[in-house]
Parts: structure tokens; sequence; C-alpha cells
């Protein structure tokens, strides 16, 4: 049966409409337009934003989308009482919205701005109010301006209706209200999928897609949404998405033989393999920089070469006899070199935190690959589809040799990782995500596959820096074998990708390998002695003077007296004579009391150098020294991340295969990370040893300056 038709006036025309629509719907199937913000065709209408508002001869005006209409009714929606209401609410959101918006500015079309101008609202007569929510960039594909947010609520039922994600919401009362994604966690840490329905529905620039701001790649044809809706990894993801990101994602084709990538370079795209068959490897020449002088005493010339850890055997060498990379396996240490193929994405580090590229890629025969951008890698990590592919990879491929790769569990059989492949988890953060709380209880144990991720404890003086942890790094151990709590913090420095293994799992590993058990008993014994004695020395010292000196984390410091340095340089001179005319130490630095803190390595105890290097080749040994491992492709990255300054790139001469010439070799140059090697070869330091006013000391800062702040207090 059909609905009974209701008669009533609109504008001074009689309409007919069916009975339960809206006066807003009645209007628009008479072709008689009524301004709206917040409703839109097919959606569920709130009456928040009351631009739609008319006169229907009541006692004062009503929003037309959620008034119903009546048999009689006479409806007007332009009377100057309308009109005025309508600019005043124009003219009121205005007051709050940054103009022009990001909308505005990219495409003239935010329909608050638009309106406004029809409206003759130029220059709003109300003051902005005082509180700012601000942008939110955490989203790799959506940028969010708070500011240019008007609370219609179309991103949230176009969300929850269209999309049926329910991941946007209000929060706050009153001129405290705001949009909200789940329990108001910034967008990128959310559990938004970057569908995009969201942007769509905005009318303004609080929503906007990132692609406007030159997220696009300038070669390889781009893939079309219908392409990749081909693709089974790419069911699932937003069209419209895709479309609007058409640019930021293409098809590559290479030869064989051609690079695909190669190491060391920086980049800001991944790739995943569509046919053909690829090389990974690190054609960077093994060794790492080795200082050796003569017989002739203490000044002899020193001379720096490349040593292979074969011929130049140092105690406490990792027993690690992989290389991690940013793919999906690690590479084997005595032949640097795996296999890639269909299915398989390389350089997610590289595209998500634009870190250099960790090793070469060569095509070994015809090859056909998707090259993309951090938007669209973002969104199809969060692809249910895609992120079961890469987690099925990595339980067949790369659990076996991740998990060996750590010394401690190098023990373990083929059948307990058999038993582990379908136990573990991956689970990804964002940059400053926190990964597990100190004081929680512990219920699970955690291997680092991608990133970095900060360990920290909180104290009355301050944060306290424990360690930074790369691939390989774990953490998690010292609740579960203690007393069941977290013992500190871990915060993801950038994005980060653990494999979670549950306490029943841990557990049970640690009864069937009891060597395992006494490993990292060793570990967590010798981690929470370190961390008592930091906090004995903060709970004696006044941390945040010797916080703001940057003194905390180092072990050795080369430190002048400068009432008994005469500027003679001769330290300086004595580094560049022991390594090849490279001086690792400069006579510059922050001073403290009547003491400069020389520009040499300080031998952090959790050095920043290390946060980043894309094949984990920098670490530190159980004494003071920074090793640089063997396999260092010389990207400088960790140079450019000492905040001191003390790593420097020391240039050597290689020779390499001649392509113009079969069989023969050409030189060329290549760098190594270097940094202050304590002068290892001889009993002190050459620049201490140099000093003829004893004025250069290498000292424990904590003990050092501890005492002098401490007496400092005391006067």
């Amino acid at each position: 049966m059909s609905p009974a038709l209701v008669e009533l006036t609109i504008d001074g025309g009689k309409v007919s409409v069916p009975e339960g629509t809206t006066v807003f719907d009645a209007a628009r199937l008479n072709n008689i337009r009524i301004p709206t913000l917040c409703h839109q065709q097919n959606e569920t209408p709130v009456g928040v934003c009351r631009v739609c508002v008319v006169d229907v001869g009541a006692r004062v005006l009503t929003a037309s989308c959620v008034r119903p209409v009546e048999s009689g009714m006479v409806v007007s929606t332009t009377s100057e009482k309308v009109r005025n209401a309508r600019r005043t609410l124009v003219e009121l959101m205005m007051s709050d919205h940054p103009s022009p918006c990001a909308r505005q500015q990219q495409s003239g079309d935010c329909e608050l701005e638009v309106m406004a101008r029809a409206e003759g609202v130029e220059k709003p007569r109300f003051a902005r109010r005082a509180t700012s929510r601000g942008r939110d960039d955490s989203s790799v594909a959506i940028a969010v301006d708070h500011d240019a947010c008007i609370l219609c609520d179309r991103c949230i039922r176009g969300c929850d209706e269209i999309r049926h994600n329910d991941v946007l919401g209000r929060m706050g009362k009153g001129y405290r209200t705001g949009i909200a994604f789940d329990q108001n966690l910034p967008m990128g840490n959310s559990s938004c999928v970057s569908c995009g329905e969201c942007m769509i529905s905005c009318p303004t620039g609080a929503l906007t897609n990132k692609f406007h701001v030159g997220t696009s790649l300038r070669t390889g044809e781009p893939a079309s949404p219908e392409t990749l809706h081909q693709l089974p990894v790419f069911a699932g993801v937003s069209g419209t998405f895709l479309e609007l990101n058409r640019g930021a994602i293409v098809v590559r084709h290479f030869r064989h033989g051609e690079i695909i990538c190669r190491e060391g370079e920086f980049g800001s795209t991944a790739f995943y393999m569509l046919g053909g068959r690829a090389q990974v490897s690190i054609n960077t020449q093994m060794g790492h920089v080795k200082t050796e002088g003569g017989a002739l005493g203490f000044f002899s010339k020193l001379s720096s070469r490349l040593a292979r850890g074969a011929e130049d055997h140092r105690d406490e060498e990792s027993v690690r006899r992989t290389i991690p990379i940013d793919g999906p396996s690690d590479l084997p240490l005595e032949k640097p070199v795996a296999e890639l193929g269909p299915g398989d994405l390389f350089g997610e580090m590289t595209c998500m935190s634009f870190y250099p590229r960790s090793a070469t890629v060569r095509a070994t025969t015809d090859v056909a690959a998707l090259e993309m951008l951090r938007n669209v890698l973002d969104i199809l990590q969060r692809n249910k589809n895609f992120r079961g592919q890469i987690e099925e990879n990595y339980r067949r491929r790369a659990l076996d040799s991740h998990l060996r790769s750590v010394p401690v569990f190098s023990g373990l059989t083929t059948s307990f990782i058999d038993h582990l492949r379908d136990k573990v988890e991956l689970v990804r953060y964002s940059p400053g995500q926190i990964i597990c709380r100190q004081g929680e209880p512990a219920d699970s144990f955690y291997l680092v596959r991608i990133g970095f991720v900060k360990v920290w404890q909180a104290h009355p003086g301050g944060e306290m820096i424990l360690a930074y942890l790369g691939r390989g790094g774990y953490f998690g151990e010292v609740g579960l074998l203690g007393g069941g709590v977290r013992t500190a913090s871990c915060t993801a420095l950038d994005h980060v990708e653990v494999v979670r293994i549950a306490a029943e799992e841990f557990q049970l590993m640690l009864e069937q390998f009891p060597e395992i058990r006494a490993s990292l008993e060793t570990v967590a014994t010798d981690r929470q002695r370190e961390n008592r004695e930091r906090l004995a020395f903060v709970e004696s010292t006044p941390l945040q003077d010797f916080l703001a000196q940057g003194l905390m984390e180092a072990q050795s410091l080369l430190i002048l007296d400068l009432e008994r340095c005469t500027r003679c340089d001769a330290c300086v001179r004595a580094c560049a004579d022991a390594h090849d005319g490279v001086t690792r130490l400069i006579r510059e630095g922050l001073r403290f009391d009547k003491y400069l803190v020389a520009t040499s390595c300080r031998q952090c105890r959790d050095p920043l150098c290390m946060v980043g290097c894309p094949v984990g080749s920098i670490r530190r040994r159980n004494s003071l020294e920074v090793i640089i491992e063997d396999w260092c492709i010389g990207c400088g990255l960790c140079a450019k991340n000492c905040p001191y300054g003390n790593i420097n790139m020391h240039p050597f001469p290689v020779q390499i295969a001649d392509a113009d010439s079969p069989g023969r070799t050409r030189a060329i140059m290549k760098q190594k990370a270097t940094s202050c090697d304590l002068c290892t070869e001889h009993a002190e330091p050459s620049c201490v040893y140099a000093c003829p006013h004893d004025a250069a000391h290498r000292v424990d800062p904590r003990k050092f300056f501890g005492a002098l702040l401490a007496q400092s207090k005391r006067d």
C-alpha cells in the first residue's frame, strides 16, 4: 500500500509528498534548495548544524532535516527572519574556522567557506574560542585539522553507517566537544583503516587526503583501482582511497640484471613483488676499521685498514650468524645473499621511517613489482588479507632464522619452533605508542622484527632511558621471570613491528630448554643490576643538572682541564696521527665548571647511533668500545644520529669488477663508519698520552661529575 500524501505550501507553492517526509526532503523533491552542512542525501539526519532552519509558523525556527511535514503546513525557506538566522549561524561557525582551510586551499570547495561567501560573511564579528586541538598528522594517509571541524557528524555517519568501521565518535561537552578516534587516540594509532569515507563526507578541511600535498611517484605506470582489486592482497581496500591515491602506487618493470634498489641510498618507497625473481644482497666490502701501529714506541705512525672479523678476533664478539635487513628474512653472515619472489615485500623500514636501504636488490629474471608510498603501505598493513599473507610468509620463512639470530635462543630445536609458528603474533605500533607500561602485569615476551624500541623507567627525577632495541632485540623477560610485573615501559621510536609470544608459550620454552632460562636469567640479572646502579646515582645526584649537560648516558668522556690546557692541539694531532690523518677528536664541546667535554665518542650506555642502523652493524661491547661490525654499508646514518658529532665516515679504496673490461677490476672509494676506539692498541688513548700539561683525561662521568655536582650542592 502506498503511503498517504500530505499537502503543504513551501515558499508559496503547493506541494504533495508522502507522509513521514521531512521538510528538507519535501523541498528537495520539488527543486527547492535549502542550504545545509550536516546533512547529505541517504544519511540519517541529525540536525546539528541548524543551517537548514526554516519558518513553519511556530514560535521558533526549526531544522528542516529533522522536522516531518504536516498537512496544511506553510513553510518559508527565504524569509528575512530565516536568512538572518542562517547568516548568524554561518558567522558563528566561521569565527572558529581557520580560513582558508586545507580543503579551500587545495580545491576551493570548502562548503562552509563557500556558504559564508554566499551569505556575505567576510570577517566574523565574534571572537575565536581560546581552546584549540590543533592538527593530528599521525596518519600517513589522512591529515586531521581539529580546528577546521564544525561538528557536523558527517564523518561519524560515513564511518559507522556506510563503512561500519565504528572508529569515529564525539567526545567532550559544550565548547570542548570534538571528534575522536577510538578512545581519543591519534588517528594513526587507532583502528582506522583509512578507507577515506570520512574524508569524502567532510564538508571542510578538517579531514583531507595527504595525496594533495605531493604523495605521488614520478616513475612507473599508475596502478588503477580496478587492476589492484584483482590482486588478493588488495581485497577489501577502499576503491575510493585507491582512486584518491592513484599516483602513490605504480607498477614497475625491471629487466634481468637491473638494480631495483641499492644499499645505503635513502628512499621513501616499499616494493611488493608481483612476478619474477630477484636477489637481495649486501655488496659493500666486509670489514671493520682496524688501527695498527709499528714497533717503534707509542708515537709510531699508526694506520687504519679494513679487517675481517676472522683476521681480527675481538673478545665478546656477537654469535650472530645473520645480518638483519629490511626484507622478509635476514641474510647469512658468511654469504649475505637471498632470493625474493612473488608475494614478498621489501623496503618497509625505508618506506615508513625513511631509513637508508639496507641491501641491494637486483632482478635475476624480468620482474614486475608494485612500488608504493607510505600512505598506501600503511593501508595495506591494516588490511586483513595483506597482513595475513605477510604473517604467513614470516612464520614460514623467517621465524626460524629470526629466533636463532638472537644468541640466547640459538639452541631452540626445529620441533619447538614449529610449535611456535602458529602461536606467535605480529603486532604493529606507531611512533610514540606505548607497547607495555611499567607496573602493569607481564603477560608477553617481545622480539623486535622491524623498527626500534625505547626502554625506559619513570622516576621522580625524570625519565631514565635504559636501552634502545632494534631488530633481534627482545624485552619483557624480566617481568615474566620475576614477580609478573613490568619493571620498565617500552615505547615505539618509529614504526615498530614486534613478535609477541604469550606468557604460556614463554614459560613452556623455559621448561623445555633450561639453558635458555639460565641465559635469560643472567641477562635479566645484569640488566637489573645496571638499572639499580643508575637509580642509585640518580637519587644521589641532581639529575636535572646532569641531564642538562647530556652526560647521563656516557661511560667514558674525554675532558680537558681548561685551567691547564694551553690550546696547543697536541691531543688533536695525536688522534689524527693515529688514524690516517682522520681525527676522531675536536677540541670543542660543552663546558661544565672548569672542564671542557671534548667532541669525542662518549661510549654511551645506550647509544643513539644504533637507532636506525638498517643492518644492525653498530653495537657496544660489554666493555666501553663501540663496535662497527664488518657488514657496515657506509650509509652514514649513525654519524647523523649521534647527538654529539662523534662518529666519522672513513674513506677506503676498494676494488670492484670493471663492467667495461671483463676480468679486470677498478678502484673506487667507499666509506665505513668509525668512532673513537680508545686506542685499544696501547695502554691509554693517544690524546691523553700526548697532552704535555696533564690537561686531558678519560673519566667515568657519573663518578667524576657526580662528585662535582654533590660538592657544589653542599657549597
